[in-house]
């Protein structure tokens, strides 16, 4: 809320400052920089808080500015040139004589420490920095806070991005409860304040939550969302969000005019671009889940945008909080809020280049689905892995409007069929509808249609469907006789294998792949045979017979020729299952080992699956018992949230139950059920590293009672103390088995909940708090090792 400022007095700041959510990391920084920094500049999209917060940290510290803190709005300034004289006005510099209004403004500052709070500097963003950058130089105890969609770009600012609220997840993540999601809390309290006795409740949260999500954290919009809720319910509003900028118009009267409506608030960050920009930004709105810089190149560009532009005009959104620049391991995309991205495809739309634009979009993702199939078997695997991972959302947008548009769907169902591997390991449901709806919509009996119905046999067969996949087999069948594609047959005798093992005559599906093998080392196609080389050599291993070894050593030897370690990781593991018949166990720990590390790397669910049920095996093996019995409830958390029980491999099923019987028998009743329970309530993290023989991170908690130091969580106080011994993000993703990415998210919320900026603080922190408490060794297994088995790589023996 605004207060009035009495007549004749300096303007400062508001008497009160609206009640504030979240932002404590944000908030601690701004009230630190201005001691070391005499300009700080808070930058973020329009919306997201910027006044707010900077009218909270110089309120804050306002103590420490004997001169005063003044705020200066610059919204309504229309005419840059009276930048000058508007500062001097809101600093109540009342001058009448001819010299300059900028030498008068700094005679009345001098000798003052004062701060001033410039808001709302983007508009007269040259001007601004031309005035802040001779006001510093001039006045050394002065200091700037700056709101601006732009960072004003002299020498020593300090910028503070502002990202939207926290939201809750998508998937419901335990470690974000829906009540600690500053976007929940905003919206509950504003709610509260429209429809007094308004709490989020079981009945209504989900719809908060996605409310908040939809307006990606904005807090204007969700304000104005929760102003809503005088007319509406939560569903309601919910529902009609489809069309935001008709539903939010109701922001308060005493905002500005452009801060009344969210159409408004995006009008004016599009005025403040030029005519390149204002192109890029409606362009880009085709894209969903973000894009990197070649695909801005490749979509955007031409007709008004050369292609060696758009990096300047990248930058250009970028540095105007249209686009959102994130780095992860190494990997720089642009993201795009949804609401951002609404407003763009409306200006698009009204442009009448949507269809164009639409086209480029599928036409290039229709090439990166190419070139990951052509480089699928190749030491660029895992990064096409990934790569197809971060544009899961652009390539399920291009494969819907391939099917959509008249003439397209054969192309579509080519997309669908080069997303095999994608669909399979990551998206299997998914995936399968893909199948259904590409196939049905594009039904030319061709070779992309035989290559189509091969991948959605395999799919179907995945998901235990063998009436789908017995079909889809035989017609590519026939147009594979009739138009000799000899890969295609290749892949059919395999497929035709598996199906035989899954229907439980493991012998004539080894003489299918035996089939396979033999043709696709014809035509030499590397992918086909090794796909046929690592079952032949996983269904020899099971039933302990000697070929087993020189199939998988063939395997991993081409993998190696081509780098490849997908189909390289099954073969490790069917050279563990035969050392674990000879009786070599630590071979068949290594090779074990190695598989699961590249399957946790690429997120391949079934191999890790095998992976963990081979552990329990061998730990059975050598009497290891507890451990065994662990990795059994290990194995049913994990198969439970997969859906599914050994897939392809159940008829090794066999092995688990012989495992199962000893490791029952060998402990009572009461010990084995107790070690199961151990077992299965270790989360994925603490499972694997369970399995590879780790430290495991339930053992690192500062207290047996507790497992964290308040107020982190266990996971969080598991990263802290890892931080405080050194360990890089990298490192840490790997002591913990997590992605990079997860471990970096885990260190923002521990910087967010102690208020540090640095990991030195956070290490101090911890080291302060072991010291009061001090943290016993990990317990080593009771039936296991001490260690991570060491010795020569499983890679040296197979070469």
């Amino acid at each position: 809320m605004r207060t009035r400022v009495a007549r004749g007095e300096p303007a400062g700041l508001p008497a009160e400052v609206t009640s504030f959510v979240g932002r404590r990391h944000e908030l601690a920084e701004l009230k630190r920089l201005p001691g070391t920094s005499h300009v700080v500049t808070v930058i973020g999209a329009g919306g997201v808080g910027k006044t707010r917060l900077a009218l909270r940290a110089a309120e804050e510290v306002r103590r420490s500015f004997p001169g005063g803190v003044r705020l200066v709005e610059l919204a309504a300034l229309e005419d840059p040139a009276l930048l000058v004289q508007t500062v001097a006005e809101a600093l109540s510099v009342n001058d009448h004589s001819t010299r300059p209004p900028l030498d008068a403004l700094v005679e009345r500052l001098r000798g003052r420490q004062t701060l001033i709070v410039l808001d709302n500097c983007e508009h007269v963003l040259a001007e601004c920095a031309v005035l802040v950058d001779a006001l510093v130089r001039a006045l050394p105890d002065l200091r700037v806070l700056a709101t601006s969609r732009q960072a004003l770009g002299i020498d020593g600012e300090r910028i503070v991005e502002l990202a939207p609220l926290s939201m809750p997840a998508v998937d419901g993540d335990p470690a974000v409860p829906l009540a600690e999601s500053d976007a929940v809390r905003l919206f509950a309290e504003r709610a509260a304040s429209v429809v007094p006795g308004f709490e989020v409740t079981a009945e209504n949260e989900e719809a908060v939550a996605e409310i908040c999500r939809r307006l990606d954290g904005l807090p204007l919009a969700i304000e104005m969302a929760a102003v809503r809720l005088r007319a509406l319910s939560v569903s309601q509003v919910l529902e009609r969000l489809g069309d935001r900028f008709r539903l939010l118009t109701g922001g308060s009267r005493a905002a500005l005019p452009r801060q009344r409506t969210l159409r408004a608030l995006f009008e004016w960050s599009y005025d403040l671009c030029n005519e390149q920009e204002r192109l890029l930004w409606q362009r880009v709105s085709v894209f969903v889940g973000g894009l990197d810089l070649e695909a801005a190149e490749q979509v955007c560009a031409g007709d008004g945008i050369a292609r060696e532009d758009v990096l300047e005009l990248v930058a250009g959104l970028v540095d105007k909080s249209v686009l959102f620049r994130r780095e992860s391991e190494g990997v720089i995309r642009y993201c795009v809020l949804d609401t951002v991205r609404q407003f763009g495809r409306e200006l698009l739309a009204a442009s009448g280049n949507e269809a164009t634009l639409h086209r480029r979009h599928r036409d290039y993702y229709r090439k990166i689905s190419s070139r990951a199939w052509a480089e699928l078997f190749s030491a660029a695997q895992q990064s096409w892995v990934e790569r197809l991972q971060r544009d899961h959302a652009n390539l399920r947008k291009a494969l819907d409007w391939s099917l959509r548009e008249p003439g397209e769907a054969e192309t579509g169902l080519a997309m669908t069929a080069e997303l095999l591997y994608h669909w399979s390991g990551y998206h299997l449901s998914e995936g399968a509808g893909w199948f259904d709806r590409s196939l049905a919509a594009a039904t030319e009996p061709g070779e992309v249609r035989a290559h189509a119905l091969w991948a959605g046999a395999w799919i179907a067969l995945l998901r235990d469907d063998c009436a789908t996949t017995l079909a889809r087999l035989e017609e590519a069948s026939a147009i594979a006789e009739r138009l000799g594609l000899r890969v295609t047959l290749g892949y059919i005798a395999f497929l035709s294998g598996m199906a035989a093992v899954c229907g439980g005559d493991l012998e004539s599906g080894m003489r299918r792949y035996e089939e396979a093998a033999d043709a696709h080392r014809a035509v030499g196609n590397p992918i086909g045979l090794a796909l046929a080389l690592n079952r032949l050599a996983l269904a020899n291993a099971f039933l302990g017979r000697p070929a087993t070894r020189d199939l998988a050593e063939e395997c991993v030897a081409l993998c190696d020729l081509y780098g490849e370690g997908w189909h390289r990781a099954y073969a490790l593991l069917a050279l563990a299952i035969d050392a674990w018949h000879r009786g070599d166990m630590h071979a068949a720990c290594e090779f074990d080992n190695e598989s699961l590390r590249y399957n946790t790397a690429v997120g391949d669910q079934l191999g890790i699956g095998m992976n963990l049920e081979a552990h329990a095996w061998f730990a059975a093996g050598e009497q290891k018992y507890e451990r065994a019995a662990r990795l059994l409830g290990v194995i049913r958390t994990f198969w439970q949230a997969v859906g599914a029980r050994l897939a392809e491999f159940r008829y090794m099923s066999r092995c688990h139950d012989e495992c199962e019987a000893a490791t029952r028998e060998a402990l009572d009743e009461r010990a084995f059920l107790a070690q199961v329970s151990k077992g299965a309530a270790l989360t994925r993290e603490e499972a694997l590293a369970y399995a590879l023989l780790e430290r495991t991170p339930a053992a690192r908690g500062p207290a047996p009672s507790e497992g964290r130091i308040a107020p982190l969580t266990r996971r969080e106080t598991e990263i802290a103390q890892l931080v405080a011994e050194g360990l890089s993000n990298k490192d840490i993703a790997g002591r913990l088995v997590i992605s990079q990415r997860t471990a970096e998210g885990h260190i923002e919320h521990i910087l967010d909940k102690l208020g540090f900026k640095s990991r030195a603080q956070v290490a101090a922190w911890v080291k302060e708090r072991l010291s009061e408490r001090p943290v016993g060794p990990a317990a080593d297994d009771a039936n296991g090792p001490s260690g991570t088995v060491s010795g020569r790589t499983p890679a040296a023996r197979t070469t």
